[in-house]
């Protein structure tokens, strides 16, 4: 993933919210309860482990820790997740990497691996097929089927079996080696953010067709109902300085409408993998952004901007559509509320294109990352335990259960006048950042699946449903179901490997030339047909073969 933007900080606030991590340390909520993980029996000391959710005597593992908030005078050798492991799993940290950030850990990594030198016993892998392959080559590592297989509970399989795909990154030789750590599906999904106070004045339908939206982007433009001159007015706000498949003014949309997603690999008619950037579609939605640029639709600048920056044209109400995901309530809609009176914000459908095509990237397969287990670990199954523990408990806390109101008392929980609250306003140390293992546990599905329950109009019931009703904008919940009303129009990026033999002496030359390319081409500084040329030096320039390449790749992941 991995910018930092606003966007993403505003989300990791909400941690606590959407993922409910906490609870009372040392207490047990499935005391007496079955363990959902395919236990074989006690035959050793790992089952028997594994069975009773314990250690006893406590055992040590290493693992990574990534940076973390300390309070209540805790410090990273002694803090209120480290003893709540303790007890709950007979588990302690020995020799444990506490790296100061993903650079320099990557850093690190790469040395170990390169000098030999001993890695934990479960090692942390950002999203990185290039990283995940070294640690693959190093020899360091377990292949992690059978232990996949024999420990990982039913939620982890379900979503595993539902979404073969997540596997494909950590697929070599036929075998699986990373274990996967699960996020939120479809949060990122693309629509449209438009000026709903624009649209009730001009008395505006919402958008069904490319045709409705060049509609709305003229009135926008032409009659805005702010009274700004045309020359003042930009409609659209989108990126085209990096990528226009990205996560803010992205255009996979309107690529989507022609037939195909640029900038990733799709399926094409036959089941194999094609690049969407030289399909014929893409041609088409080139066409209709000249079309738009040459009516002032897109601010000229746009070649200029990333992401952040092109949220800026909407938010200082010089643009009236924002392609973004459903958290743009969070960021950057309030800063439009700030700064235009009377300003209203709504998120659409994606439009059909003239042959009713729609699509749009589908952001991730419910993965965040992912962890390697060190074939010298002692306890493998210890990383199960763990993990089984939180989505079983923390993700979805039961009413009245150890982990209602959050992880810790007096951390990211409280009672205040003798009522449990989580309002960090409230909370003299507030502090949700725990030294998980894997991060905060999320259930994929779990968080849309709220979402749109609110927006249906049915009361929380669950803790989980409560905090998120309560910390969640209902725009963002009417959001989530616009986005769930078109789940089948998400396509995925097939192509989640190492970079191909080709890619890496030419990718960097190709993906030049198509940036470079298609900017021209909507500036009017090149005919469309430009893209044909484009296309034909594309795949002679290593496209194709990049592309036999990948298609090879992705026989030898999902077969």
């Amino acid at each position: 993933m991995n910018k930092l933007r606003k966007a993403l900080v505003l989300l990791v606030a909400m941690a606590f919210v959407v993922s409910a991590c906490s609870g009372n340390a040392g207490k047990d909520e499935n005391k007496g309860t079955e363990n959902t993980g395919s236990n074989t029996g006690a035959s050793s000391e790992s089952d028997a482990a594994f069975a009773k959710g314990k250690y006893d005597p406590p055992i040590d593992i290493s693992t990574v820790i990534m940076p973390r908030k300390y309070t209540n005078g805790d410090s990273k050798e002694n803090n209120v997740h480290d003893r709540w492991m303790l007890e709950q799993f007979g588990m302690k940290h020995k020799d444990t990497w506490y790296p100061a950030g993903n650079d320099q850990y990557k850093q690190k990594l790469q040395l170990a691996i390169a000098s030999g030198e001993k890695l934990p016993d479960f090692v942390f892998v950002p999203t990185d097929s290039i990283l995940t392959n070294q640690l693959i080559d190093s020899g360091q590592f377990l292949p992690i089927d059978e232990l996949f297989d024999k420990y990982a509970n039913q939620t982890w399989k379900d979503h595993a079996e539902q979404h073969p795909e997540l596997w494909y990154p950590f697929t070599k030789d036929g075998k699986k080696w990373n274990v996967p750590i699960l996020e939120y599906t479809d949060n990122d999904d693309t629509l449209l953010w438009l000026r709903e106070d624009w649209m009730e004045k001009l008395n505006l339908e919402a958008p069904k067709t490319i045709a409705d939206l060049d509609n709305i982007l003229d009135k926008f433009k032409n009659e805005n109902p702010d009274g700004l001159a045309a020359k003042d007015v930009y409609p659209l706000a989108i990126s085209l300085k990096n990528n226009t498949n990205t996560w803010m003014g992205s255009l996979d949309w309107l690529f989507g409408a022609y037939g195909a997603v640029e900038e990733q690999w799709n399926k094409d008619a036959d089941g194999n993998l094609e690049y969407g950037s030289v399909n014929p579609g893409a041609k088409q939605a080139l066409a209709k952004l000249k079309e738009w640029m040459e009516k002032g639709y897109i601010h000229p600048d746009a070649a200029l901007w990333d992401e952040g920056k092109t949220a800026e044209i909407w938010t200082n109400g010089k643009a009236g559509v924002l392609p973004g995901a459903n958290w743009v309530p969070d960021w950057p809609a309030p800063d439009l509320l700030k700064n235009v009176a009377g300003s209203k914000y709504k998120a659409y459908p994606i439009p059909a294109g003239p042959d009713g095509a729609i699509g749009t990237k589908w952001q991730n397969s419910g993965v965040n990352s992912s962890f390697m287990i060190n074939k010298d670990a002692k306890h493998p199954e210890a990383f199960f335990i763990y993990y089984n523990y939180l989505l079983d408990n923390l993700a979805n806390p039961k009413a009245g259960g150890a982990y209602e109101f959050g992880f810790a008392k007096g951390y990211d929980w409280d009672e205040v006048d003798g009522q449990p609250t989580n309002n960090k306003d409230k909370i003299k140390d507030y502090n949700n950042e725990f030294a998980f293992i894997t991060g905060p546990a999320r259930i994929p599905d779990l968080y849309m699946k709220t979402l749109v329950k609110l927006a249906d109009g049915a009361a929380p019931e669950t803790p989980y449903e409560k905090q998120t009703a309560e910390f969640r904008k209902p725009e963002n919940w009417y959001s989530a179901k616009v986005v769930m009303s078109q789940i089948d129009i998400r396509k995925q990026n097939y192509f989640t490997g190492a970079a191909t033999p080709t890619m890496i002496t030419k990718w960097s030359l190709l993906r030049q030339s198509e940036l470079e390319t298609f900017n021209k081409i909507i500036y009017g500084k090149l005919p469309i047909d430009a893209f044909d040329t484009f296309v034909t030096n594309w795949k002679v320039n290593g496209g194709d073969q990049i592309t036999t390449e990948v298609n090879d790749w992705f026989k030898s992941v999902s077969k």
